[in-house]
């Protein structure tokens, strides 16, 4: 049995214990966040993905905790081959939920047996430190350090993740990076007691393995990464970025560019103009003076591009969330050239920030024109942007005779969010008229048109356009059978009905 450290000696090294419950603290909710995220981006639905994965991973720490029992002689050692097993699951968790997700079909088996061996070592940990702890002071005091310690870990985690790790670092370095923690953690605690030689060998080969390791495993990340991003889309991966708040994804193929946020198709070059001149001329010609335009979402500018077609056009104001996105599309030139540089024209003002708090706060001149560009409901902070308060803000930042469009989703693939997105803008007091596009890339589209006032007539278009002309505009708002709204539900703040009947559309679909 090893034989702790005692007198000069347990000072130190319960010191660096206790800094040792800082760094696996935040290690643990550090992999429990990239589980969550990497769902999230792959499956979508992030408040069920995130739920389910807190929900697993804190049911497997409780596993964890209750295996401790059982480990009942050298501690220590049993501490260190923990750390090891953790580091060695939980650095390379991204990297084997990414690569289960391109090859294999069962990604949601392997998510959930990862998170849940990730748990079960992260749940061994605490009680394993106390116990070893426990000989140098006294248990009331060792357990307030220990717990204290664990939620300090737990805060520096949730801000270095966001701030930190995701938009730097990038989702497979950061599990690598802090399974490296892990190792080190191991190696180091192998310092800190006295045991017999062949067990301190034996613990030390195997934590200055995985750090080895981990640490080539980093420096091939990046490699790796593009390899199964090439292998998850049809065509050649030219650009691959995570920002803060999405992945973006540029595809170029036989001059087909193609741009994916979190791996959802989001616009092909061959037929974009289809989407973005049905998205903008129908409000656009529907407002007599439209000098005034707002458009929310579309950091692509291709939205924009189709805005400043209009000579009346004086201001736009593009409210996006990700600064990355506006700053792509606005200096490189590959992509800056899709939206013919309208990101950089001086009437463009670009805001960085949440649109629904944008709204909300707007207090100056209304705009003749709002074009709500936002990506398909799929989730509960998407769909708070097309909720009945959103619609209700919207209408007071309206000029008189304003006119609104929205995506609105399929009409054909996605009925019922379709319908309710109609229905929630009518409940909001807007005239609505409901209108669709057939768009290669996507297939049959739906938008919404809308007004406090009903829309009838049109100016006419502007010339230069490749899809719209007078008589294609007046088919846009004809619906077959088929594509007539069908449901007549609301989609409130408080209960995002919406990205439900979003999921359960789609998945009617696959079926």
């Amino acid at each position: 049995m090893e034989r702790q450290r005692t007198g000069t000696a347990a000072a130190p090294s319960a010191r660096v214990l206790f800094l040792s419950t800082i760094l696996i603290a935040t290690c643990g909710l550090v992999y429990e966040l990239v589980a969550g995220a990497l769902a999230s981006y792959l499956l979508g639905d992030s408040v069920f993905q995130f739920s389910t994965i807190i929900g697993a991973y804190l049911t497997a720490m409780g596993i964890g905790s209750w295996l401790s029992r059982y480990l009942e002689r050298d501690l220590v050692a049993r501490f260190v081959e923990v750390e090891i097993a953790v580091a060695l699951i939980g650095g390379f968790e991204a990297p084997i939920l990414f690569a289960g997700f391109t090859y294999t079909p069962g990604f949601r088996a392997v998510l959930y047996i990862v998170v849940g061996l990730v748990g079960i070592g992260v749940g061994l940990e605490l009680p394993l430190l106390i116990r070893i702890l426990e000989s140098r002071t006294s248990l009331k005091e060792l357990v307030a350090r220990v717990l204290a310690l664990d939620y300090v870990g737990a805060l520096v985690a949730s801000l270095l993740f966001p701030l930190f790790f995701l938009p730097m670092v990038g989702l497979l370095r950061t599990s690598l990076v802090l399974g490296l923690v892990n190792a080190l953690v191991a190696l180091w605690t192998t310092f800190l007691f006295e045991a017999p030689a062949h067990v301190l060998t034996r613990l030390r080969v195997f934590a200055g393995a995985a750090v080895v390791v981990l640490a080539v495993a980093l420096g091939l990340a990046g490699e790796a990464e593009k390899r199964m991003e090439a292998d998850l889309f049809a065509d050649p991966v030219v650009m691959s970025i995570q920002t803060s708040y999405q992945r973006l994804v540029l595809t170029h193929a036989g001059g087909d560019t193609r741009l994916f946020i979190d791996g959802a198709l989001q616009f092909s070059s061959v037929d974009e103009y289809r989407y973005h001149e049905a998205l903008v001329h129908p409000p656009m010609a529907a407002v007599a003076n439209p000098e005034r335009v707002l458009v929310m979402g579309g950091g692509d500018g291709l939205a924009v591009r189709e805005v400043l077609r209009h000579p009346e056009v004086t201001s736009v104001v593009l409210v996006d969330l990700d600064p990355e996105m506006t700053r792509l599309f606005a200096e490189r030139s590959d992509l800056a050239a899709l939206n013919g540089g309208a990101l950089s024209d001086p009437r463009v003002t670009i805001v960085n920030t949440d649109a629904f708090g944008w709204v909300r706060n707007y207090r100056g001149p209304g705009f003749d024109v709002v074009i709500s560009d936002f990506p398909d409901p799929n989730n509960f902070g998407l769909g708070k942007l097309y909720s009945l308060t959103f619609y209700r803000l919207l209408t007071r930042v309206l000029a008189p005779g304003a006119a609104i469009s929205v995506q609105a989703t399929s009409p054909l693939f996605s009925p019922q969010a379709y319908g309710c997105i109609v229905e929630t803008m009518r409940e909001a007091g807007l005239a609505v008229r409901p209108y669709h596009a057939y768009v290669p890339a996507f297939g049959e589209w739906g938008f919404v048109l809308a007004g406090l006032e009903p829309i009838e007539s049109f100016r006419p278009l502007p010339a230069g356009l490749r899809f719209l002309d007078a008589d294609t505009l007046a088919t846009l708002f004809h619906f077959p059978i088929d594509l007539t709204p069908k449901s007549d539900v609301v989609n409130r703040l408080d209960n995002q009905l919406l990205v439900r009947l979003y999921a359960e559309d789609w998945r009617e679909m696959a079926r």
